[in-house]
């Protein structure tokens, strides 16, 4: 008999996290890695918010925290929604985890039953399905096609719903594909919501403050308020303030939803670090010019990655609004062999051909739910950016 529980079955390993692995295992070997697979700003986590960490550890703010997060920074979570969101929220409405992903593995926790299916927007990230499967719920994707800029189609959502569904993921900008909803297309999202009044929304705005070319975001809550007492809203510190290591992820809802996510988050983990919650407090009411300076220079990067590969033939990209991901179509590489003797069959052939003959990690779009495609992030410096197009356009260069 196995020890191993039967609900691990069908969670896999996050492939973003295992190609980041075997990019340090070549780094280790002595051998000059491109890493191009973690979606981890390559920023410092700004001065204010660390000083702020300090000062509370040298004030003995050293003890067990609240469960739900201090009163200092679900304050200033109340704020940060209502100036960047126009959304009213109470104290009672936040609960603060440990990171995004724990927000939506204590939400799928607290409200899947059995059975129940969430509808997934795909390509999507990689954790949100296996989060759904160890929730005992069936995830449930929604192809979002390169044609239509990996756009969530209304009638597509509403084809995808049934008397099960019990949630839908949003996230736009998104992960991988970068592709973001305007308030228009958003809105088309929740004529369709206020039809389905037994479905729940869970919306991860996590690169809401990532967005490009004078693109405006906007969250499904503001936009359709009818919709407020169905939604969830997850946020975070991570991507925008450069603070992945801290691990903090907030969210809003209802009374009743946020209290069932705060019982779970007290059985899996308690309150957060208090000096993580010093941090962001600092973050999220400190200034906030940093969040348009480091979205610039995201975007300085975006064009000079396009502009690399739309010169490689056999790559297609798709020019994203937001986040720091670009996710290029390799059908036309399909079927050819590498230098190294490699048959490309699938996007898993191509990223692994990639790493193993010119030390670039990616990650492939199987794992995100749609191929032929890859991920690249461009969290990165142009130095390096530079580089690993320059091994990727050689890589697809030498294909026969």
């Amino acid at each position: 008999m196995s020890i191993i529980a039967d609900r691990l079955k069908n969670v896999s390993i996050s492939a973003s996290a295992a190609m980041t692995q075997r990019a340090r295992e070549l780094a280790a070997k002595g051998i000059k890695v491109v890493s191009l697979s973690s979606g981890e700003p390559d920023f410092p986590t700004p001065a204010h918010a660390i000083e702020a960490a300090h000062a509370a550890a040298l004030a003995g703010d050293t003890k067990y925290p609240p469960m739900d997060g201090t009163p200092a920074l679900k304050s200033a979570i109340i704020r940060k929604f209502k100036r960047d969101n126009n959304l009213d929220y109470d104290a009672t409405q936040i609960v603060v985890s440990g990171g995004g992903k724990q927000v939506i593995f204590n939400a799928m926790l607290a409200t899947c039953n059995p059975g129940d299916e969430v509808v997934i927007p795909t390509p999507s990230w990689v954790s949100y399905a296996d989060i759904v499967k160890f929730a005992g719920g069936v995830p449930v994707p929604v192809p979002c096609h390169e044609q239509t800029g990996f756009k969530l189609r209304a009638e597509d959502l509403e084809a995808a719903i049934t008397p099960r569904t019990k949630w839908l993921f949003l996230n736009f900008p998104n992960n991988p594909t970068g592709a973001a909803c305007s308030r228009a297309e958003m809105a088309a999202i929740a004529e369709v919501m206020l039809r389905h009044p037994n479905v729940w929304i869970m919306t991860d705005d996590i690169y809401e403050h990532l967005v490009y070319d004078d693109f405006q975001f906007c969250t499904i809550a503001e936009v359709e308020p009818r919709l407020y007492n169905r939604v969830l809203t997850m946020n975070g510190v991570s991507k925008a303030y450069a603070m992945t290591g801290w691990r903090l992820g907030f969210c809003a809802g209802s009374k009743e939803l946020i209290s069932a996510i705060s019982n779970v988050n007290g059985q899996n983990g308690g309150g957060i670090a208090t000096l993580t919650q010093a941090a962001a407090t600092a973050a999220l009411d400190g200034p906030q010019d940093l969040l348009k300076e480091r979205a610039a220079i995201y975007k300085t990067r975006r064009d000079f990655v396009l502009d690399k590969l739309s010169e490689v033939e056999g790559l297609r990209c798709h020019r994203p609004e937001g986040a720091f991901y670009i996710y290029p179509n390799i059908s036309e590489l399909i079927g050819k062999t590498s230098k190294g003797g490699r048959k490309i069959e699938s996007d898993v052939d191509f990223v692994i051909g990639l790493v193993e003959e010119h030390y670039v990690a990616t990650v492939q779009g199987a794992a995100y739910g749609m191929s032929p495609f890859f991920r690249i992030s461009y969290a990165t410096s142009l130095e390096k950016l530079g580089e690993g197009c320059a091994r990727i356009a050689q890589f697809c260069k030498d294909m026969r």
